[in-house]
């Protein structure tokens, strides 16, 4: 075929693009066919327009040769081409037909022949703005070299181990894919940047085949024959409120930075990435209809594992293996990279949900929890105004054991109102005049501040607190858009929730989904649907969304966790029989302990080869002689992880409640830091005196316990009451506590840290109490009292007034 033809045709396919249906020009189904010395694949468009062909060479061992032919062809043509490769070929067997399949996963070499993984069955699982998503049904994996060039090695038992190693990551078990939808961007991203090539796709957190694919697309510098894997969760309904029907989505979708199992990936590493990145959409859309534009609205969530250097030791003693804090990063460097790279990702603020235990009678949670608000705080002391991070505790198992699940959810709600205040949803009316193929063109930039002046208009709103959806006026792509359709101007989300537990499995997802609930409330009410953006939890459809998320949760437990969900809120708001449900929960916690114990290893082996992680050599240790990574840091034998990162210098929480160095010379250091800090003088200025948390109530005031001069009092904060830390900054004590109440510092006491070791420093009460000397961290809360050494080795307890309040957590204590 002369070039004149191939151009002739290119011009042709598009001006059928441009009068058609754009998303019909992505190649979507491939037929392989095979000589002794080539595959060749063939690629269609789903209209049957264009015909492409690839060759890949098979009589290379070890190499990967692949060329594109450059030519266009049509049916008839390409029927003749393959017609003459077979006759060309007879000699040798000719020309014979593998396989169907609908795209390239990518190529693998373990010790010497490449495999390529291909996608034979797919199925559709929902669709966003008329492009079609797709899970995989069935995958295969092919070997390249031909048969009779292929040595032993290709044969061998470690071969053939890494084969079955990689298999057991099950292609048809939660990736999704599509051809002609951005699926690892949100809608606000897709709509908002048309700049990136297919390229740069591969390159971002959320595509996990972009080690497989890499070969590929560096070799043709084009993504026409892969797709993109998205892996973690995705689900579409068709809902109806009063009558009327609108269509919801969920996405998770997992990052493939420092992903992994439960407990061999935990906190952060070096580069700010942390384990369980799992990035939450919901995406509720409704069909154009009488001549009205289809209205489209999203919003974003956020959890993932503690961004600190901690990590856990399976046990087949025990079901909760101690925590173990690294104290080598203390200027927080890599947890600065974490907040850094969200607020790359969504804008600003930032919010943190941090749903760890305020209360162990064995410190295990709260370790974290005093080191998190520590760096938190750090943080911010360089951050100024809506630069900061808003950072909040709220115990969510103390809160379930004391109260209903209505309750719970209730309050987890008002948490999330606020904060949709803070950041904005996403919406936008999709008019005749916005192209929707601008959904197709790989439009995504990495550095997303390129959401325009929007964010900037909208975050000032937010600031104030005025719903964006009436003074958003200015917020809009299109002059003719609200003219025309009598619809509301686009909107913007700017900032995220971030929300995290221990594992950010179980006690995660019932907030994510109070979350969801106070964002569908907003969404149907800028769709039209709705007046007031409250959903009553009796409502049918917070329960429909329940299930949803309760699904999501279970899928995201069984990825990391190696279980479904633990859902004992869900399952108390369906009224479920309470033994039933601890039946049901006692079984997830040993099959959790079961897999995690022995089943996870290998699987974190699988996902480490999975992303290129570890690439096996020959002559080298293979990946099963090497200890199981923490940190892709597990360098016994030399350098076969690709990302490094060795903790030093650990705190190790004991099951005996003992905080332990790894040296006594780290230990003789700490106390005698500790002991510096404890001869240093009260601060004047007002003191928390309270645990890093919330309570929320009906009357939107909540209360704080400060010292004053060394005296507890009781004082009810209304909303907007301006309180002060020990450092005297000003904090907000309104429902959203600022971090500067909330966060721990030296010189702070932190009374709910240790149950039987808690403290308040003051003359008034040297009777009520005797205080011991206690630190959560490097730099972290030091609980201090007046008492000599003699004194602490004497058989004394508390009072019982003073018991009651640390258990009990009275908020009005006084003393005569």
């Amino acid at each position: 075929m002369d070039s004149n033809s191939t151009k002739e045709k290119l011009q042709n396919i598009d001006a059928v693009a441009d009068e058609a249906d754009l998303k019909s020009c992505y190649m979507q189904k491939f037929r392989l066919y095979e000589t002794l010395s080539k595959f060749y694949m063939i690629g269609r468009d789903k209209n049957r327009t264009f015909w492409r062909v690839l060759k890949i060479d098979r009589l290379e061992p070890s190499e990967l040769n692949i060329v594109e032919d450059s030519a266009i062809y049509s049916e008839i043509e390409c029927c003749d081409l393959l017609r003459r490769v077979h006759e060309g070929n007879k000699s040798t067997g000719g020309l014979k037909f593998v396989t169907t399949c609908y795209g390239i996963i990518g190529f693998i070499k373990f010790l010497e022949p490449y495999y390529m993984l291909l996608i034979t069955k797919r199925r559709k699982i929902g669709t966003i703005c008329g492009h079609n998503i797709y899970a995989i049904t069935k995958s295969e994996m092919v070997p390249i070299p031909h048969s009779t060039v292929r040595s032993k090695m290709a044969y061998s038992k470690d071969e053939n181990r890494y084969k079955k190693l990689l298999c057991s990551v099950d292609l048809a078990k939660d990736f999704f894919f599509s051809y002609s939808y951005n699926v690892m961007f949100s809608l606000q991203r897709n709509l908002s940047d048309h700049n990136t090539t297919g390229q740069s796709l591969y390159d971002t957190l959320f595509v996990w085949n972009e080690f497989l694919t890499r070969g590929i697309r560096n070799n043709l510098q084009n993504t026409s024959w892969t797709v993109a894997l998205v892996h973690g969760f995705f689900k579409q309904v068709k809902l109806s409120i009063s009558d009327s029907e609108f269509n919801l989505t969920i996405i998770a979708r997992r990052s493939r930075h420092y992903a992994g199992t439960r407990y061999l990936k935990r906190g952060v590493n070096e580069k700010g990435r942390v384990a369980n990145d799992v990035e939450t959409e919901q995406i509720v859309f409704t069909e154009a209809r009488d001549g009205h534009p289809m209205q489209i609205s999203s919003v974003v969530q956020n959890r993932g594992s503690i961004p600190l250097f901690w990590s856990q030791e399976t046990s087949r003693l025990n079901i909760k293996p101690d925590i173990i804090l690294s104290r080598k990063d203390s200027t927080f460097e890599a947890t600065r990279l974490h907040f850094d790279n969200l607020v790359k990702r969504y804008g600003k603020p930032i919010i943190i949900l941090n749903l760890i235990k305020t209360r162990e009678k064995r410190p295990r949670e709260t370790i974290l929890r005093a080191e998190f608000a520590n760096a938190v705080r750090y943080i911010n002391k360089s951050l100024r105004g809506e630069d900061r991070l808003r950072f909040l505790h709220w115990d969510l198992h103390r809160h379930s054991r004391c109260s209903k699940a209505t309750n719970v959810l209730g309050q987890l709600g008002k948490v999330a109102a606020y904060a949709l205040k803070l950041t904005g949803i996403f919406y936008s009316p999709v008019t005749p005049n916005m192209r929707l193929d601008g959904l197709s063109q790989y439009s995504y930039s990495e550095n997303n501040n390129v959401i325009d002046h929007c964010i900037t208009e909208e975050a000032s709103i937010n600031k104030n607190n005025v719903d964006t959806e009436t003074e958003t006026s200015n917020c809009y792509y299109r002059d003719d858009e609200n003219k025309d359709y009598g619809v509301k101007p686009q909107m913007l989300q700017s900032g995220v929730l971030r929300t995290n537990c221990i594992d950010c499995l179980d006690r995660t997802n019932v907030a994510q989904y109070a979350y969801g609930l106070a964002a569908l409330g907003r969404q149907l009410q800028v769709l039209g649907f709705i007046e007031s953006p409250h959903i009553d939890l009796d409502n049918p459809l917070a329960g429909e969304l329940m299930e949803v998320y309760e699904s999501m949760g279970d899928t995201l437990a069984f990825q990391y966790g190696g279980s479904a969900a633990h859902n004992k809120i869900f399952s108390e708001r369906r009224g479920q029989w309470k033994a039933a449900t601890q039946s049901q929960e006692f079984i997830r916690t040993l099959q959790r302990y079961y897999n995690n114990t022995y089943v996870d290893g290998d699987k974190q082996k699988a996902i480490n080869l999975f992303l290129g992680h570890f690439q096996p050599q020959q002559g080298k240790p293979a990946l099963w002689e090497l200890d199981s990574d923490q940190h892709y840091a597990v360098k016994r034998h030399g350098l076969y992880l690709t990302d490094g990162s060795v903790r030093s210098t650990i705190t190790r929480s004991l099951s005996d409640g003992n905080i332990l160095g790894e040296s006594d010379a780290s230990i003789r250091n700490l106390n005698d830091t500790n002991c510096q800090k404890s001869s240093e003088k009260p601060d004047k200025h007002f003191r928390s005196g309270s645990t890093p948390d919330i309570f929320v109530c009906g009357s939107d005031i909540c209360h704080c316990r400060q010292i004053y001069g060394g005296v507890v009092k009781g004082k009810n904060c209304e909303s907007g009451h301006i309180c002060y830390d020990e450092h005297g900054d000003a904090c907000d004590c309104s429902n959203f506590l600022d971090v500067d109440w909330l966060s721990s510092s030296g010189n702070s006491c932190e009374e709910e840290l240790l149950e039987r070791s808690t403290s308040i420093s003051s003359e008034n009460i040297a009777n009520e109490l005797v205080t011991t000397e206690t630190s959560a961290s490097e730099s972290g809360s030091s609980l201090k009292g007046r008492q000599s050494a003699e004194e602490l080795n004497k058989d004394r307890k508390y009072s019982e007034r003073f018991e009651r309040w640390v258990n009990e957590g009275e908020m009005h204590l006084h003393f005569a």
